[in-house]
């Protein structure tokens, strides 16, 4: 089976297509490369274009049997800032490639959500019941993407899986693919940062939380797991219906306690410094994984430590490569 890996170029993109072609399938990476590194769709076919460019994808969609988008901006804070980005991007273009996949063969869909639709929960774990009240513009466009999906499935015959992630991290065990973000915003690669001395410190946003040492828990799942349910979402859906899953550990860790295994894994301590908290952020977002593990047949299986050794491993490397 040929699956068109849009966004493929990216992060999880590209550990979901490496983990396709690992299960026997066939990936095309279509990416624009804005936010995605050639070099990471390396050893796949590489198409290179916009997801608003219905005239190339048209005969793409001709030569696959299903789609995997992950072609969206994800920084919260820029989306905040810049909110029509995001809009047009992962709304207005979003739906520009739902429409061409409607006007193909393609009825499979396997749409890269988030936790972010669920805003600041009221309890954890969390469950694919729970409200979904986003708190931020991000959390919005995925929202209405999820919803545009739903009201497209039952009308025109579209199966598709809302995946909801909660913190991805990690990289793949080979070496060979990992973060490349610019500016680097997410927690572990950041802290790689501040250890080599390419920032002057990690800033820790709040240390007052009701948590149990006041720093922000968070649900942080393998990259490498990540992809493999997106394999498990994919194959479901030759017999099952369309669903929202949750993709997590559920078990979250605090940015302290992150920080703890960075120094078990790496052996060196991280220059942190606090600062004050960020507007909206929750104290805590673990998933409720259970719906997963009963449809998909998947249950994370890496540890917060393989997360980190993974992604120091990358970082290694890249730092290597650019000497």
């Amino acid at each position: 089976m040929a699956v068109l890996v849009v966004g493929g170029a990216g992060y999880i993109g590209s550990h979901a297509a490496l983990a396709l072609k690992r299960r026997g399938y066939e990936p095309i990476i279509y990416d624009n490369l804005g936010m995605g590194h050639a070099e990471l769709a390396q050893g796949f076919e590489l198409i290179v274009g916009d997801i608003a460019d219905t005239a190339k994808l048209a005969p793409v969609l001709r030569r696959v049997d299903a789609v995997m988008h992950f072609a969206a901006h994800a920084f919260v804070g820029e989306s905040v800032t810049n909110p029509r980005k995001y809009f047009q991007n992962n709304v207005l273009d979003g739906i520009s490639l739902l429409n061409a996949v409607l006007d193909s063969k393609v009825r499979k869909f396997i749409f890269s959500s988030s936790c972010a639709v669920y805003g600041i929960p009221a309890k954890v774990p969390m469950n694919e019941t729970f409200p979904r009240v986003p708190v931020n513009p991000y959390g919005v466009t995925k929202l209405i993407f999820e919803q545009a999906l739903e009201a497209y499935g039952p009308a025109y015959g579209l199966g598709y899986m809302n995946l909801r992630y909660f913190n991805a991290a990690g990289a793949d065990e080979s070496g060979t693919i990992g973060e490349m973000h610019s500016p680097e915003t997410h927690l572990i690669p950041s802290a790689f940062e501040a250890i080599r001395g390419q920032r002057p410190a990690l800033d820790i946003f709040g240390d007052t939380y009701p948590t149990p040492d006041g720093t922000c828990v968070r649900d942080y799942i393998h990259v490498s797991d990540l992809a493999e349910a997106h394999v498990l979402a994919l194959e479901y859906l030759s017999a099952g219906t369309s669903q929202a899953v949750n993709l997590g550990t559920g078990r979250g860790y605090s940015v302290k306690e992150i920080l703890s295994s960075i120094k078990r894994v790496t052996g060196r301590e991280v220059p942190s410094r606090m600062a004050p908290p960020r507007p909206g952020d929750p104290a805590e977002l673990v998933a409720d994984p259970s719906r997963a593990e009963k449809l998909l047949n998947w249950k994370a299986k890496r540890s917060l430590d393989e997360i980190v050794s993974t992604a120091w491993k990358w970082a290694e490397r890249m730092q290597t490569a650019t000497k």
